[in-house]
C-alpha cells in the first residue's frame, strides 16, 4: 500500500497536520469557557465555514494549476493520495495485534489507545481486539472510502474539503463540556459527508467477505441490515456491522469515553471474545476490500478515458 513518506512528514508536515493547525488556532481563539453555549456553537460554525473555504480555494488553485501542465492529472492524483490513509491505518491496527502477541495486554492497550478515543486502561485482551477491529472498520470508511468517493465526485477540492471536515470532527466534534457546542457544526457536517461512504464501505466489506476464505458475506449482509441503524453514530454502524458479521463477532456495545459510560448497541451477534487472530483476519478483509475499491476506481477511470 502506498503512503505519505515519513521523511516528508518530518520535513514539511502533512496536509492533515496543516488543517489541524488551523483548527487548533481557531478553537483556542473562539472557544472560551466564558462564552454562552449558543455563541460557542455560532463561532464553531464560522470556524468550519472558514476552514472549508480556505481548503477549497487552495485545493482548487492547485488542481487548476496542475491540470494545465503535461501529465498534470498524475500530479493531482499524487496529491489526492496524501489524503487517503490506506497504509497508516493498516500499520496502526497491525501494531495492536503485534503488541498483544509479543508484549502482552499492557502493550496492547497502549497500542490501541493511539487509534481509539475510548478509555483503554480497563480493557481485557478481547476488548483491545474488538476496539482495534472497530477502528479498522470505521476508519476504512472515514479514511479511505470517503476521500476517494469525494475525489470522484468533486476532484481534489472535494477530497480536501472532506478531509478538512473529518479532521475537524476528530479534533472538536466530541460530546464533552469543552466541545459540545463549539464542535456541533463539525460533527453534523462530518456525519452528512460520510453518509454515502459508510454505506459503500459496508458493501465493499461484504464483497471482500465473499472473496475471502473463512469469512461470511451473507452474515455480514444480515448484520448490516439488522444492526447498523441501531449504532449511536449514523455512519459507523455500517462498516462495523459488516466486518462483525463477516468475522462472526459482536462489536461496539457498552464502553467508556473519558469516564462517561456509553451504552451502545452491539454490531453483529457473534463472539465477544475477539483475539489477535481476529484482528489479522480483519486486516485481510480490509486489504481485499481496499483492492476491490482500487479496481472499481481503475475501471471508472478507464471508462472515462475511453469516452473522452
Amino acid at each position: 500500500m502506498a503512503g505519505y513518506p515519513d521523511r516528508l512528514v518530518r520535513s514539511i508536515g502533512h496536509p492533515v497536520i496543516w488543517m489541524g493547525g488551523l483548527i487548533a488556532v481557531l478553537e483556542r481563539r473562539w472557544n472560551r469557557e466564558t462564552m454562552a453555549p449558543a455563541l460557542r456553537r455560532r463561532f464553531g460554525t464560522v470556524a468550519v465555514v472558514l476552514l472549508v473555504g480556505i481548503v477549497a480555494v487552495a485545493a482548487f488553485i492547485i488542481e487548476r494549476g496542475l491540470l494545465i501542465l503535461p501529465f498534470g492529472l498524475i500530479g493531482v492524483g499524487v496529491i489526492a493520495s496524501t489524503l487517503i490513509a490506506q497504509r497508516s491505518l493498516h500499520q496502526h491496527v497491525a501494531r495492536v495485534a503485534d503488541a498483544l502477541d509479543n508484549a502482552g495486554l499492557a502493550s496492547g492497550r497502549e497500542a490501541v489507545s493511539h487509534i481509539v478515543s475510548r478509555d483503554t486502561n480497563a480493557l481485557d485482551e478481547a476488548g483491545v481486539a474488538r476496539a482495534a477491529i472497530e477502528s479498522l472498520a470505521e476508519n476504512f470508511s472515514d479514511g479511505v472510502v470517503a476521500p476517494v468517493l469525494w475525489m470522484i465526485i468533486a476532484g481534489l477540492p472535494g477530497a480536501a474539503i472532506y478531509k478538512a471536515v473529518n479532521t475537524a470532527d476528530s479534533m472538536i466534534g466530541h460530546r464533552t463540556a469543552r466541545f459540545q457546542a463549539f464542535g456541533w457544526a463539525a460533527a453534523r457536517f462530518d456525519d452528512l459527508l460520510n453518509l454515502p461512504a459508510s454505506r459503500l464501505s459496508a458493501l465493499l466489506i461484504i464483497a471482500a467477505a465473499a472473496a475471502t476464505k473463512g469469512t461470511s458475506a451473507s452474515a455480514a449482509w444480515r448484520a448490516v441490515r439488522r444492526d447498523a441503524r441501531h449504532h449511536r453514530s449514523p455512519n459507523a454502524g455500517y462498516p462495523e456491522a459488516a466486518i462483525a458479521g463477516a468475522l462472526g463477532l459482536a462489536l461496539a456495545g457498552p464502553r467508556s469515553y473519558a469516564g462517561v459510560h456509553v451504552d451502545d448497541a452491539f454490531m453483529g451477534n457473534g463472539r465477544h471474545a475477539a483475539k489477535t487472530n481476529d484482528i489479522r483476519a480483519a486486516l485481510r478483509l480490509y486489504r481485499r476490500a481496499d483492492a476491490i475499491l482500487i479496481g472499481l476506481v481503475a475501471m471508472l477511470a478507464a471508462a472515462l478515458i475511453a469516452t473522452d
